[in-house]
């Protein structure tokens, strides 16, 4: 059974693809840089068979494990990483981050406004704080993304200076707001503005989407942690679960406590016959990051000639995977995601609802029909139920799907 594609949407795919021609040679140029600086540690630290071979029970001298530590540590531009299966998820990634980086009595300085929803809930600052930085004895304080940049980075200055900061959060990625992504450059300013007023404060990044969008990661421009989850970008669409963090070597292993035990941190974790996956989804990372990026632009181009608002435009800068289109009504975010889930390759007959997904303040509706479940480097789209019903899309492991799935999901919003 074909996709349902109109005539319509299939004339104004052709004139979107002539649109973007440049822009993807861009990102080809791009992805080409980013294969060439992971093949270079793939070389460097002499990869072999011997590498793939899994570990049991505690996982001590795991030779896999410690390679990929090495390689990620290499590509980021970081002193040290720490790769993980045993991380659920990005936002695990980043918790543990947080919590090994501060003690109580210290302060938590957000400077991108409010942080993605699932992270709120880790901080105490939603939900009932059971658990979180906040029941610990952390506080918190946020600079909210001003239009201005001077206005901007004069109040990071001084929010930074302020008495028992010792972490400052940036979100790299738009998360379920409309602003823009950070580049890496920016990332790099907003390090250098809080290092200058506060050399005792870590900057560390929410990296969530953003890896090899740019070819460097905020680590080599100053930023002293990066965080995020293997399930999108890193992992190529082969990595089977698990995040990373990769940084300041004291930070990584605060961070490795946090998922393990003090003492112990990133010397265990059984590996599980995961190892091949996890190099080879990170030696694809770069080229599948093209074909996500690919996709959101040829989305970005179609619904400009529907009419919609997308954010960031097609011929916009991008730092990270993830494309908005505010849609304006509840009816048409369930058509759209519907649209995607219809041209997934799993789950093609299943048909989206928004429920109550945890960690959430609201229902949020979830397209995503993919071999690794949850994985955001795969085509998918989702959106809090709330005004002004802005959907996000992200992923496509091959343009080509990615492009499909896209049509598949005008089509059934233009019925």
């Amino acid at each position: 059974m074909s996709l349902e594609i109109t005539d319509k949407i299939r004339q104004l795919s052709e004139t979107a693809m002539r649109d973007i021609a440049p822009r993807f040679a861009e990102i080809d140029a791009v992805a080409e840089e980013n294969t060439r600086r992971v093949l270079d540690a793939f070389r460097k630290f002499r990869v072999s068979e011997a590498h793939f071979a899994g570990t049991t029970g505690y996982g001590y001298d795991d030779r896999g494990r410690e390679t990929l530590d090495a390689i990620f540590a290499e590509v980021f531009g970081a002193e040290t990483a720490l790769v993980r299966t045993g991380f659920a998820n990005g936002t695990h990634a980043i918790t543990a981050a947080l919590f090994g980086a501060v003690k109580p009595g210290d302060k938590l300085l957000s400077v991108t406004g409010a942080p993605y929803d699932t992270i709120r809930t880790a901080i105490g600052i939603s939900g009932n704080a059971r658990g979180s930085l906040r029941e610990w004895g952390v506080g918190y304080e946020q600079v909210d993304i001003l239009e201005d940049k001077y206005s901007w980075f004069s109040a990071i200055r001084e929010a930074a200076a302020s008495p028992g900061v010792a972490v400052v959060l940036v979100q790299r990625s738009r998360g379920y707001s409309e602003r823009a992504a950070l580049t890496v450059a920016e990332i790099g300013e907003i390090a250098g503005a809080v290092h200058a007023e506060n050399p005792r404060a870590a900057v560390i990044v929410d990296n969530c989407y953003g890896e090899f969008t740019e070819t460097l990661e905020p680590c080599a421009v100053g930023a002293d942690l990066v965080a995020g989850s293997l399930i999108k970008n890193p992992g190529g669409g082969l990595a089977p679960c698990g995040g990373y963090v990769a940084g300041r070597a004291d930070l990584v292993e605060g961070a490795a406590f946090r998922l393990t035990s003090p003492g112990i941190g990133g010397e265990v974790g059984a590996t599980l016959g995961a190892n091949r996956s996890l190099f080879q989804g990170f030696f694809t990372a770069p080229h599948t990051t093209a074909q996500a990026l690919k996709t959101a632009v040829f989305c970005a181009r179609l619904l400009e000639l529907c009419g919609f608002e997308p954010s960031p435009k097609w011929d916009e800068r991008r730092s990270d995977i993830i494309q908005s289109v505010r849609l304006g009504s509840a009816e048409l975010v369930k058509k759209f995601c519907a649209g995607i889930q219809a041209a997934s390759p799993v789950d093609s007959f299943v048909t989206p609802e928004p429920w109550a997904m945890p960690g959430y303040d609201c229902d949020v509706i979830m397209a995503a029909g993919a071999f690794i479940s949850g994985a955001s480097i795969e085509l998918s789209a989702d959106a809090p139920m709330r005004e002004p019903y802005t959907v996000y899309l992200q992923g496509g492991l091959t343009f080509e799907a990615g492009k499909l799935g896209i049509m598949s999901a005008v089509s059934a919003m233009m019925k």
